[in-house]
């Protein structure tokens, strides 16, 4: 099987992340993994971006990490693709399958409701998971699901604990959503448990990817580092 990270935070974009991009991609490597999704908390979220500058310089930084994987991809033997975690007050989303010419194209997304955000994501093609839906934390007032705009669920974030991931998988069966996996991994090698998705054959970009998954062509795992 051909696995993937598909929830993966590197500096210096992501602020809380703690691995370089050539760390985390050099861990994966070495686990065996064929290929990871950079996905930073975007501008909307804990990003180093500069929220003084353009919209354009914002998505221009915002990029910056997955750029550099891709020139790192070759020389280390591993695929890296894109992916986005955007946020509304500590609930957050992954999105797979646009590229960061969508992006600088649609500055309007910035003024969006999440719900109007979401639906426009899902109408240009792309995939749109739920992230750790729910994640219990101090600065989370309370859990927001949004069953109507999402393809699916992350029903494993390695990250979470086993009720929260639990909850996750009752709310994706029961409303007959896509269960999905990810590791949510801000350390690179220091990450214990990871997640992620897996196929027979190898996925070729971002939009196969994306459709692989909306067809039921890829399936959920886990695994533990030690």
């Amino acid at each position: 099987m051909y696995k993937y990270e598909t929830h993966l935070h590197t500096a210096p974009v992501s602020k809380c992340a703690k691995a370089s991009v050539r760390e985390s991609l050099e861990f994966y490597k070495e686990m065996g993994y064929d290929g990871v999704f950079i996905t930073n908390h975007f501008i909307d979220g804990n990003s180093n971006v500069d929220r003084t500058t353009s919209y354009e310089d914002m998505i221009n930084y915002y990029f910056s990490d997955y750029e550099e994987g891709l020139k790192l991809a070759e020389e280390i033997g591993i695929r890296v693709f894109s992916g986005i975690e955007t946020s509304y007050k500590g609930t957050d989303f992954l999105i797979y399958g646009l590229d960061k010419e969508w992006y600088l194209s649609h500055p309007e997304i910035t003024d969006m409701k999440k719900s109007v955000q979401l639906s426009l994501f899902a109408e240009n093609g792309a995939l749109v998971i739920q992230a750790h839906p729910f994640r219990s934390a101090t600065y989370i007032d309370h859990i927001r699901l949004f069953p109507e705009q999402i393809h699916g669920v992350e029903v494993i974030n390695a990250c979470r604990n086993e009720l929260e991931n639990k909850m996750a998988k009752l709310f994706a069966e029961n409303y007959e959503l896509i269960e999905f996996a990810g590791s949510d991994n801000h350390r690179g090698k220091a990450q214990k448990k990871l997640a992620g998705m897996q196929s027979e054959n190898p996925i070729m970009n971002e939009t196969d990817f994306a459709e692989r998954v909306k067809n039921g062509k890829m399936s959920i795992f886990s695994v533990e580092t030690e």
